[in-house]
């Protein structure tokens, strides 16, 4: 008998006589083993059970939506993997072969000179909007892009902190925010006595930037205070750098720059600052001092 190939679930009911499954046709009676395995894969997921007849494999009841749901779910997560394979296998193809010796010295070690603190949001990549290679910048991303104080404690942020800038010796810490920022908006709707959430206790880092923000622009609507604080709170962050005193020690040696950058995804420009160290201390270290600010557009 010729062996089955199997292909894909159909999406109607087994018909009487000679049935189709998965693409091929079998003969009533005969018994398969590789669809027995396939839909005995499944019962655990399905509920799906076979007939104990001389009938060729068939199904005691038809799919539920919600189990029809799941099994075209679990196609459709192969298809987005397959779109990683195939992304994975270009970039080895394009990227990795023919940039060999880049990546084999990458290999044995990395010199970024830039350590990005960036959004999680997954539109804005600071690798594809910036165009970072590997081994130039050494990153973590977190909601908001924030960095809490020194006297915070640990977090992965300042553990990114302190290898990037200890060990690592880069030259430049850039923060970069974005529109549209959905941990700025939780920031800005939150409530003094809202219930505790693992959201609430990492955005209260940026209190600061809402108070401030409150204060100056609490004549916008709230989309508008919303975009001022995307801004505030990366200049909350450069200030909250500097309670870092390896951090401060190595800016105030010109050793390290701090710099701000603003990615407005909606229109598709760029803001970027550089924090004057000297006249933010003269600020009392409340106020960020810009200096060598550009846009791009």
């Amino acid at each position: 008998m010729a062996a089955l190939q199997p292909t894909s679930l159909s999406k109607h009911p087994l018909s009487s006589g000679t049935p189709t499954i998965f693409g091929s046709k079998v003969q009533s009676g005969d018994l398969l083993p590789t669809q027995f395995r396939f839909w005995t894969s499944f019962r655990s997921k399905t509920g799906v059970k076979l007939k104990a007849s001389a009938e060729p494999p068939a199904l005691t009841r038809e799919l539920k939506g919600d189990e029809l749901k799941g099994i075209m779910e679990m196609e459709s997560g192969c298809d987005l993997f397959d779109k990683l394979k195939n992304g994975f296998l270009s970039f080895k193809s394009h990227k990795y072969m023919e940039n060999l010796e880049c990546y084999q010295a990458l290999a044995k070690g990395q010199a970024p000179k830039f350590m990005v603190i960036a959004c999680a949001d997954s539109r804005v990549c600071p690798s594809t909007i910036l165009g970072f290679e590997p081994g130039e910048a050494f990153m973590v991303r977190n909601v908001a892009n924030m960095v809490p104080t020194y006297e915070s404690g640990p977090s992965e942020t300042n553990a990114a902190l302190e290898f990037a800038v200890n060990s690592l010796e880069v030259e430049n810490v850039f923060i970069i925010g974005h529109s549209c920022c959905g941990g700025i908006r939780a920031l800005m709707s939150m409530q003094d006595k809202a219930e505790s959430s693992f959201i609430r206790s990492w955005v209260i880092v940026g209190k600061n930037a809402k108070l401030s923000t409150k204060a100056a622009a609490s004549n916008l609507s709230f989309d508008q205070q919303c975009t001022h604080c995307e801004k505030e709170s990366i200049n909350n962050s450069l200030l909250n750098l500097l309670t870092y005193p390896w951090i401060e020690e190595k800016v105030k040696k010109g050793m390290l720059s701090l710099h701000g950058g603003y990615y407005d995804f909606v229109n598709c420009t760029f803001e970027k600052w550089t924090l004057d160290y000297k006249g933010s201390i003269m600020n009392g270290k409340n106020r960020v001092v810009m200096k060598d600010r550009l846009f791009w557009c």
